[in-house]
This record gives C-alpha cells, sequence and structure tokens, in this order.
C-alpha cells in the first residue's frame, strides 16, 4: 500500500479554510481523502508523499497533449510577457477563432468564454432569442454544467425515482434551486428518438433548442444509436429548432473538429471547452451565422471580463497546432482500442463482468452483466460499490481514473503506458475476488 500520510495531513488543513476541502465538488472522489498534488509532466502525476501516478483522469479530460507540454508553456509564457489580460480585442483571439472556423463544422461565427457552464447558458439564450421560445428538451444523465436550469434529471438513485421513461421526474441534482427552473426545459431519455418526434411534435410552439452531449461522456461513455443524431438534426430543421451539442468533452478529444466531425452531424450551435487548450481555462460558443447573429448585433447579451484571456488563447493555438501537426487523434483512437481490449481481457481471464465502452480518445469501464448501456437508466444496473474498489485499488498501484470509471488518453500516453494500466487492472481484479 502507498504512503499517503502528507496528503491526509494537507487534506486536514485544506478543510479548514476551503469548504469541504476543496474547489469543486467532483474533488472528493479519492478514497478514503482526496490527494494533494505536487507535480505533473506528460502522462505523470506525483503528490505530496512523493508516489507517481500514471494518470488517466487527465484534469477530467482537458489535458490531451500530457502535463506541462513543452510548446504549449512556451506559448503560454511569451503571451503572458505582453499583457495577461486586456479585456479588449486582441489579434491571437481572432487567429484562434478563424482556425476554428477552419476546423469545426458549425463554427460560421466564434465567441470565448471562460467555462462550458457559461459558454451553454450563452447557447440556450441564443436559442430562446432566435425562436422566441423558452423550453429546451435536455436529456437524463447529461452534464451542461452546474447553473440552475440545467441542474436537474443528472444521475438518479432507482427507476422509481427517476419516474416512467416516457415521462421522466426531473430530479434535482443539488439544493438551493428555484422552484421555477425546472419550467424552463423538458427531459427526457436519451438515444431513444420515438419520444423525443413524439414531445417536439406536441409542444414545439415552446421549444427553442434541443441540447445534447453528441457522446454522453459523463455517464458512461454511451455512444449515440446509428440515426440517432441525425434524427434530431432533421426534427430541429422541421420545427425551425436549435441543435445544441454540448462538446465540452468531445471537442478536441474524440476528433480535431469535434464530435460533430466524427458523426458527420452539424449542429446549429456547439459549446467547447476542455481539451482546447490543454488544461488552461478557456471555452467557446460557435455557431452557424444565423444563431450566432443575435450576439454579434448585441441583441443578446454576452460578457465576461476573463473571456479570451491572453495566456488562454495561446495555450489553443499551441494546442490546436500540436494536435494538427502530429496528428494527435489518430494515436488517442488507437492507444484507445488497445486499452479496452487489454481491460476487457483482463477482466475475462480474472472471471468478472464488465462493460468497457468508448469511442477510444475517452472510455468507461463499468461492473455489470449489461452487454451495452444506450442510456442512463442502464447505467443504474452498475455496480458502483465494486466499481470503488477498483478504482481505489488502481490508485495503489499508480494507477489514476476518474471515480466514475472514466478513462481518458493523452497524446503524452505510449502502449507501455497503456500495458501497464492493463497489468495493474488485472492485479487489482484479481485481488477483488480475495
Amino acid at each position: 500500500m502507498l504512503n499517503h500520510d502528507k496528503s491526509r495531513a494537507l487534506f486536514e488543513r485544506a478543510q479548514r479554510a476551503l469548504a469541504g476541502g476543496v474547489s469543486s465538488e467532483f474533488r472528493k472522489g479519492n478514497a478514503p481523502h482526496p490527494l494533494v498534488y505536487m507535480r505533473a509532466h506528460g502522462a505523470r502525476l506525483v503528490d505530496a508523499d512523493e508516489n507517481e501516478y500514471l494518470d488517466f483522469a487527465l484534469s477530467q479530460g482537458p489535458i490531451v497533449l500530457g502535463h506541462s507540454h513543452p510548446e504549449v508553456l512556451a506559448a503560454v509564457e511569451r503571451a503572458s510577457r505582453d499583457g495577461q489580460l486586456y479585456a479588449a480585442l486582441h489579434l491571437a483571439e481572432i487567429e484562434l477563432a478563424e482556425k476554428l472556423q477552419e476546423i469545426i463544422p458549425c463554427a460560421e461565427l466564434v465567441r470565448f468564454s471562460a467555462s462550458g457552464s457559461e459558454a451553454n447558458h450563452a447557447a440556450l439564450r441564443v436559442a430562446r432569442a432566435v425562436t422566441g421560445r423558452h423550453k429546451f428538451i435536455r436529456f437524463e444523465g447529461h452534464y451542461h454544467g452546474w447553473f440552475d436550469n440545467v441542474a436537474f434529471g443528472i444521475n438518479g438513485a432507482s427507476l422509481e425515482a427517476l419516474g416512467p421513461r416516457e415521462a421522466p421526474i426531473p430530479l434535482p441534482w443539488t439544493q438551493g434551486l428555484p422552484p421555477n427552473a425546472r419550467d424552463e426545459f423538458i427531459l427526457l431519455p436519451w438515444n431513444d428518438l420515438a419520444p423525443v418526434e413524439q414531445t417536439v411534435a406536441q409542444h414545439h410552439d415552446d421549444i427553442a433548442a434541443i441540447i445534447t452531449e453528441p457522446i454522453m461522456c459523463n455517464t458512461g461513455c454511451i455512444e449515440p444509436e446509428t440515426g440517432y443524431l441525425e434524427g434530431l438534426r432533421a426534427l430541429c430543421d422541421h420545427y425551425g429548432i436549435a441543435l445544441i451539442f454540448d462538446e465540452v468533452i468531445t471537442g478536441f478529444r474524440v476528433h480535431l473538429g469535434g464530435a460533430q466531425a466524427f458523426y458527420g452531424v452539424t449542429p446549429d450551435l456547439a459549446v467547447f471547452a476542455k481539451a482546447m487548450a490543454n488544461g488552461y481555462p478557456i471555452s467557446a460558443i460557435v455557431g452557424k451565422r444565423r444563431w450566432m447573429q443575435p450576439i454579434a448585433e448585441g441583441r443578446v447579451i454576452h460578457a465576461g471580463t476573463a473571456n479570451a484571456g491572453n495566456p488562454s488563447v495561446a495555450a489553443a493555438k499551441a494546442t490546436i497546432e500540436v494536435m494538427q501537426r502530429e496528428r494527435v487523434h489518430d494515436k488517442l483512437h488507437r492507444l484507445g482500442k488497445r486499452l479496452q481490449a487489454g481491460l476487457r481481457e483482463a477482466a475475462r481471464e480474472t472471471g468478472h463482468d464488465v462493460l468497457v465502452q468508448g469511442p477510444g480518445p475517452v472510455l468507461n469501464l463499468a461492473f455489470t452483466s449489461l452487454p451495452c448501456a444506450r442510456d442512463m437508466r442502464d447505467t443504474l444496473a452498475f455496480d458502483k460499490a465494486k466499481l470503488g474498489r477498483f478504482v481505489y485499488g488502481l490508485q495503489e498501484e499508480g494507477v489514476r481514473i476518474l471515480s466514475r470509471g472514466t478513462w481518458y488518453l493523452s497524446a503524452a500516453h505510449t502502449e507501455a503506458d497503456v500495458d501497464f494500466a492493463v497489468r495493474a487492472a488485472r492485479k487489482v481484479l484479481a485481488a477483488m475476488h480475495e
């Protein structure tokens, strides 16, 4: 077992100053306490006790090139010397927007923000302004940030609590939500076109947008059924509804142009963040000119002092340049498939029923006998207690993944790293029978 005495002491200290000892709820995932990290390089992290970890959590996904990538750091240093924040238009911001126009199918116009949550908020505001309608459709298990009107239906304790599939109960994710927040949206199960078609046919006069993760990365890493995204596209075209892709995770991870390029389905609006700048805080709302025009004309207010800050823009430009030059996504898919195959074989050899799914650059491992999962309700059959033991066991073997069983790949990972992780998983799985 690894020694975590310094991490434990520092977490106790943190709890006396930071609410809950962390700056985001998702950082409480390590058992029996969060670890405190001191430095990272490439595919590895080092904690306060000098334990080294092969990192497949990658800061919840943004570190697509690897930690402390030299070209990104050099670009950030150059930009910072010229000024950390102008809060005004600058050349690099224009150049980055032009690059996004070049590589993202729907990006006729671009606006930069600081986080995915606020960019999603802006996309919904734009959809309401263009259509004159007020509701939006969203799906069970999809995460679009932590703002009030999307803080429902993200998870569920039981099928009974979720209610009937054709009319899900929008369970609140947090306390402190205003009662009228649930009136802004209609919640539906994902990956099933029939209830969407029925709902839109009945309520299209009220529906401004359909917002979806093109891959349900936050819950099981579930890909869309064949024809599903195309069906949403056709519905939105027919009824004049905005189709919004939340590409906070999928953007710059599954394809340089996002999931919309990967699957060949172009939304009206899309939100990018995370892997866009290899860990520096930036997001973008991009879209077709018709939908972005209210922002362009100032009829829809979109603002933010930190939007398009110099270091973040420089990091994004450098990250995209490296991804293009080195064909990073070919490597991410190849390594992801190797990792998936290895994890499945390790589970088979050790007698565990697992489901490993996802496109490759991001994937998920769950303990279940289900042959596949196609929506959030299927994930309720996952054995979360067993997963918790597995995640903690991997940590003690020097491999870090997300507590929900999600693995991310980076350009810094090698085939040897993947094979090391598979051997660690096999060892942990075997010990779980003891």
